[in-house]
């Protein structure tokens, strides 16, 4: 990698200061709210216009630096709007049909590691914003019911609608650029009221004896801003315009209904724009929020433009070179991308892996939740027996699913996002692994927590296999060597606290598969007793094979020794009868439930979690065996001593041949060959856009367990959930979901190290054509990929929707949350870049 972002990159602490670490929605989160249950009601949109917030701030296109002390971004208004738009709208948990979703169009363009340069599109309508429409509409549909979007209210017919292009560009670490482009895209002159704005986060009323910043105007588009902690700065803004400025106070008289502290409050300005109030704003135009009110009148098809700079300097021409420098920043991203990705330069696969590694990067967010301090704030004793993460301490910039759906990191969304940011930041993508190992975060039993809504949920164990894929790229021992002790911590933990019987069948829960199960695997069961999980065994010899791999690379002979013989206890009781996982009749891995009275029945669902034992081979070269010959001598010596767990093993423990490479895995190649006809079979698992989450099969043949004459039933839903559990947001029950792909490419590609181009199997199942597991591989990502490309019907992750073959739409492609099982359709968080990023490997693993 070479040119002016990899040297920016190699100094990158202090350019790293400043970037898009603003949320997307601060307002119904638990930490802000009083307690999980009833965030989205304590904090609303409303009330977020008015009152100030505890960790944390949001906006659009927002930009801080990384404790979230300065804050940037953009405030709108049509004219014709009850309210400023300050913040992105979205409906809460319980308004959406289907669960929270925000209801704006906005697209993540451009963005270079070190954020010296930014690029964002938001569309907003000229005609007033359909709040009103958009509540009541979702709130009249069901689950059945496909969600009703801001697409749908026709407030863009005739291209009555502004594009508002924000871009960031540094001139240096401590030297921000904004520059704001209004595109009339109607037939009509129309006004935007256009305000860049600058504030504090609110921070010294929680903590006592704290000296206030302040924001003082000192000329026309001039604003003096001086931080205890960040000195002082010069906002700079051209055209001058009128700057308002107010205090990011509560309104506590419209919020709480008690008296103000001060007159000006945080929505002072909204009054002074859209109500004509003056009073509401500062006279003397000093306080902790600040925006230049720009009046804009844009004819039919033409752009106005906006230029704000805040900087640690005094300019006597703030923008003689303002556009140049934004320029250079531009072509260093376009050279540092072109070598990042190959290829066309202009291609559309490339357009699609820029954006997605861009929106992976504009959804870095500053994150803080002091829980010890939370608890005391709530009048709860944070030493109560109940309160089991009170240890947990943030205040780091975390890579999110989703600045506005889910604006809190999740212990395996963030493994998936450090896969592909290693592409782009290997640095930061380390980082992000090592975060929840950290002592902030990692509880002292050694659970990595799950995310805000419950620390103590278990996701899937997947950390260690995203660290093996960072340090593969680059072979930073010292990396490993960091995060191979919390790991082992972890997986010990899992150990004593997720195998309910010590049999080495676990159990783990929740898994993070919301709703693929018969049940609620987070909840007692109706039936009493427990489910042995599939995944979670599956997922718990992977975890364990990667750390063999760390142990080895480390020269830690002794705790890969030790971890083998864990992995042949994992393996032999994954293959034995009497375990029920493997049902011989169907050629499957299913979950079993355990009875009370010692009964087990299996759970015969073929979804995901049969497919997770793939994910569990890894290949151990020939030169490792040759290097560490000690460990395969123990193996042996262990497989000696207990003669049971030899036999449970496929092939009995022996490799075909004794020289050559070492696979480790929970099935023979019989089995193997059975679930590959499963996995590839268009009735089945293998769609157009990749594995589905659950055979298509139980669309006609739905699973049904009865329990005291009550049915259970589990059918495929190729698109949004039609149950309740977990919130029914989430829909495992047949979309694709990229995670799940990813694993098994990987999974594909390492048996194919192990059986050789030799080994071939029917893909499509019944097709009569054969492909290498290397080749299937290649098809799986090829068809993910073309899901986001364009075609002579647009792109399949839009869904037919024909506001996406304008030309001003078409190159927007989105990373939803998962996509339809059988057309591709984008379903789920809109903007989910996180997981869905890993779109941007594909390329790589279709090329191999």
């Amino acid at each position: 990698m070479t040119g002016a972002e990899k040297k920016r990159l190699q100094d990158a602490g202090p350019w790293r200061r400043w970037g898009p670490y603003l949320s997307e929605r601060q307002w119904g989160t638990v930490r802000e709210g009083n307690d999980a249950g009833d965030a989205w009601t304590s904090f609303t949109h409303d009330q977020a216009r008015y009152r100030a917030y505890r960790w944390g701030e949001d906006g659009i296109a927002g930009f801080s630096d990384d404790r979230q002390q300065v804050c940037l971004s953009l405030a709108l208004w049509n004219g014709a709007d009850p309210i400023l738009k300050e913040r992105l709208f979205g409906l809460t948990n319980g308004e959406g049909n289907h669960g929270e979703d925000v209801k704006e169009c906005y697209y993540y363009l451009d963005a270079t590691p070190t954020s010296s340069y930014l690029r964002m599109l938001y569309k907003y309508p000229q005609a007033k914003f359909p709040y009103e429409d958009l509540v009541a509409t979702n709130a009249a549909r069901t689950r059945l019911d496909p969600e009703y979007e801001l697409l749908d209210t026709g407030v863009f017919d005739d291209d009555r609608y502004f594009d508002v292009e924000v871009e960031y560009a540094k001139a240096g670490p401590e030297d921000v650029l904004l520059r704001i482009t209004a595109h009339n895209r109607g037939p009509e002159d129309a006004t935007l009221h256009l305000l860049p704005t600058l504030w504090f986060r609110h921070m010294w009323s929680w903590a006592g004896d704290v000296r206030m910043p302040t924001l003082h105007v000192c000329e026309p588009g001039t604003v003096r801003a001086e931080h205890p902690d960040l000195g002082v700065r010069w906002w700079y803004v051209a055209p001058p315009a009128p700057i308002l400025v107010t205090e990011n106070e509560t309104d506590n008289e419209r919020v709480f209904g008690s008296p103000n502290v001060t007159p000006h409050v945080k929505d002072g300005i909204e009054r002074a724009v859209v109500h004509g109030d003056l009073t509401a704003v500062t006279p003397d135009g000093v306080g902790t929020k600040a925006a230049a009110h720009h009046e804009l009148r844009i004819p039919a098809g033409r752009a106005a433009t906006v230029r704000a700079r805040l900087t640690d300097r005094t300019l006597d021409e703030p923008f003689l070179d303002f556009d140049a420098v934004v320029v250079t920043r531009r072509e260093e991203a376009d050279d540092f991308y072109a070598e990042v990705l190959g290829g066309d330069p202009r291609g559309d696969e490339r357009l699609v892996c820029l954006q997605a590694l861009a929106g992976l990067l504009w959804s870095r967010q500053y994150y803080a939740f002091d829980v010890e301090r939370w608890l005391a704030e709530r009048g709860t004793d944070p030493l109560g027996a109940d309160q089991n993460w009170r240890h947990l301490v943030a205040e780091d910039v975390i890579v999110m699913p989703d600045k506005w759906e889910y604006p809190w990191f999740a212990a395996w969304d963030l493994a998936f996002h450090a896969v592909p940011l290693v592409v782009v930041d290997p640095e930061l993508a380390k980082q992000q692994v090592e975060l929840l190992l950290g002592r902030r975060y990692q509880h002292p039993n050694g659970q990595i927590p799950a995310y805000e809504w419950n620390f103590g949920d278990v996701n899937p164990p997947v950390h260690a296999w995203a660290a093996w894929f960072v340090y593969q790229h680059d072979g930073d021992k010292e990396f490993l060597a960091r995060v191979f002790p919390p790991l082992l911590k972890a997986f010990t933990w899992w150990l004593n606290r997720k195998d309910a019987e010590g049999r080495n069948l676990f159990q783990g829960g929740f898994l993070g598969l919301d709703n693929i199960g018969v049940f609620d695997r987070s909840a007692p069961l109706p039936t009493g007793g427990r489910i042995d999980q599939a995944d979670g065994t599956a997922w718990m010899a992977l975890y364990c094979q990667n750390l063999v791999q760390m142990a080895i690379e480390l020269g830690e002979t002794g705790h890969a020794a030790a971890l083998l013989e864990n992995l042949a206890w994992i393996a032999a009781a994954t293959g034995h009868a009497d375990s029920g996982l493997w049902d011989e009749e169907d050629g499957f891995f299913y979950d079993v439930l355990r009875n009370p009275d010692g009964t087990s029945t299996p759970l015969r669902v073929r979804s995901a979690v049969g497919l997770l034992p793939l994910a569990a081979a890894t290949v151990i070269s020939a030169d490792v065996r040759r290097e560490h010959p000690e460990l395969i001598d123990g193996m042996r010596e262990f497989l000696d001593r207990h003669p049971a767990v030899r036999a449970a093993l496929w092939g009995h423990g022996a490799q075909a041949d004794a020289s050559g490479p070492v696979l480790f895995s929970l099935f023979d190649e019989t089995r193997l060959r059975r679930i590959l006809a499963r996995m590839l079979d268009p009735e089945e698992f293998l769609s157009p856009h990749g594995i589905r989450s659950l055979s298509r099969r139980h669309a006609d043949h739905p699973y049904v367990l009865a329990v005291d004459g009550v049915e259970h039933r589990v059918g495929y839903l190729p698109a949004e959930s039609d149950n309740g559990m977990f919130g029914g947001n989430s829909n495992w029950r047949g979309p694709v979901w990229l995670p799940i792909n990813a694993l098994v490419i990987r999974a594909l590609q390492h048996l194919h190290e192990y059986f050789g181009d030799g080994f071939t199997v029917e893909c499509p199942t019944g097709s009569g054509r054969h492909l290498n597991l290397r080749q299937v591989a290649g098809e799986i990502s090829q068809s993910l990929l073309d899901t986001f490309l364009s075609g002579v019907d647009g792109r399949p992750v839009h869904g037919g929707q024909t506001r996406y073959r304008d030309p001003h739409w078409r190159d927007l492609p989105l990373f939803y949350e998962y996509l339809h099982g059988d057309n591709g359709a984008g379903i789920g968080a809109s903007h989910q870049t996180g997981w869905t990023a890993l779109v941007a490997l594909l390329p790589r693993e279709v090329a191999r």
